[in-house]
């Protein structure tokens, strides 16, 4: 069972600064995700790759993430998921430089392998912090956690309209301006970060000296997490390519595809704990599944630009209101050992999954590939069953 968080040895912690530390934490996360996964089209222009070779670099980024999602977890249990969510950030902002910087394939692999290990840390880290933190407030948080992502998702992809406008870049010119920018930035976040991010007891799972079992239901929350991490990641990584090539616009306008997706992500974040406390996380779950899905429908039968953005708006809308639910519940249910197999599940399919959507845009072009994480919104509602109707009993009791 997990441990109340700690603001040091022997003292409660102050649920206020550390929900700002740690919205914080998944802020500067999400800005350089956003403009790492918002710059693909303008990386792709700048190096002349095709659709594989973009699938092939997603897909060693997320074998990255893996495996280091797997050591982070074990980490964060150990020694509390500080200093592992501290460790990740700078491993990612050296992934964006060696991206940007990148004149050939081999490097932009590089820096992508790089973005993977130090995210598949800092997220399973983040997220544990995020866990504890509503324990310990005992109401729902973990939505406007993720609202801060999502932000951070929308300032990223945003940078990329901002430094094309202001320099006149188009095409490949702006992926190196984009990566220092959002390096300076994250740079800046670190001492704040260091000095506000709160310290977690380690996590037990023992009951009387005997090791417990992992609850049935988390392989079932890891089920979920496919589903929504494959249409999450599609949304993130693949909305401003997709955009660019349907309606035929240059690659700095194809992001408004991903702007939309964030935008639309961080407004139902911001509203979904007070959704959670009215409704409960399951109906929440299921009516994202829906618009998400409704979502896909439009961007894989139409293609002006109004509707594509449409389209991925309510992608981004209804694929928000469901990590936050899933990941939460299997906090509250584990601890940090379930949290950390229910991300995996979930993260390695947003990192991984679009490297699969890669290969169906090869075989299939880019419209019709949305097909795959459109059907897989429609089984996370039958998967909802699962999620509590309610919060009572979802929090358990605090340990001192």
């Amino acid at each position: 069972m997990t441990r109340v968080v700690d603001d040091a040895p022997g003292a409660r912690l102050d649920t206020r600064a550390a929900a700002v530390a740690v919205a914080g934490l998944f802020a500067v996360n999400g800005m350089l995700l956003g403009g790492y996964g918002g710059s693909l089209p303008a990386l792709r222009a700048k190096l002349g790759l095709d659709s594989t070779a973009i699938a092939i670099l997603l897909f060693l980024a997320g074998l990255a993430a893996i495996l280091t999602m797997q050591v982070g977890g074990r980490l964060a249990d150990r020694y509390g998921a500080r200093p592992v969510a501290l460790l990740g950030l700078p491993v990612i902002i050296a992934g964006c430089l060696v991206v940007g910087f990148a004149p050939v394939y081999g490097l932009a692999i590089a820096g992508a392998i790089m973005i993977g290990l130090g995210n598949g840390a800092m997220d399973v880290a983040m997220n544990a912090a995020g866990v504890q933190v509503e324990q310990a407030r005992r109401r729902p948080i973990m939505s406007r956690f993720h609202a801060f992502f999502s932000i951070g998702n929308f300032v990223g992809a945003g940078l990329i309209l901002v430094i094309s406008g202001v320099f006149g870049l188009g095409g490949g010119a702006v992926v190196l301006p984009l990566m220092i920018t959002m390096a300076v930035i994250a740079v800046a976040t670190l001492w704040p970060l260091i000095r506000l991010t709160p310290r977690a007891t380690p996590v037990h799972h023992t009951v009387d000296g005997v090791r417990t079992k992992v609850p049935v239901v988390a392989w079932l929350l890891g089920l979920m997490a496919i589903g929504y991490g494959l249409a999450e990641g599609t949304a993130v990584d693949w909305a401003s390519i997709h955009v660019t090539d349907v309606a035929r616009v240059d690659p700095a306008v194809g992001a408004i595809g991903l702007i939309a997706v964030s935008a639309f992500m961080t407004l139902i974040r911001l509203l979904g704990d007070q959704l959670v406390l009215r409704f409960g996380r399951r109906a929440v779950v299921r009516f994202g599944g829906i618009c998400a899905a409704a979502g896909y429908l439009i961007v894989i039968t139409t293609t002006p630009l109004p509707l594509l953005v449409l389209g991925w708006a309510l992608v981004g809308f209804g694929v928000g209101m469901i990590a936050p639910q899933v990941y939460a519940v299997a906090g509250h249910l584990g601890g940090g050992r379930v949290l950390a197999l229910v991300v995996t599940f979930g993260y390695a399919t947003f990192l991984m999954g679009p490297a699969v959507t890669g290969f169906l845009v090869r075989q299939l072009g880019v419209q019709h590939a949305m097909i795959l994480p459109g059907v897989l919104c429609l089984v996370i509602i039958a998967l909802a069953v699962v999620l509590p109707k309610t919060d009572d009993g979802i929090n358990p009791r605090q340990e001192s």
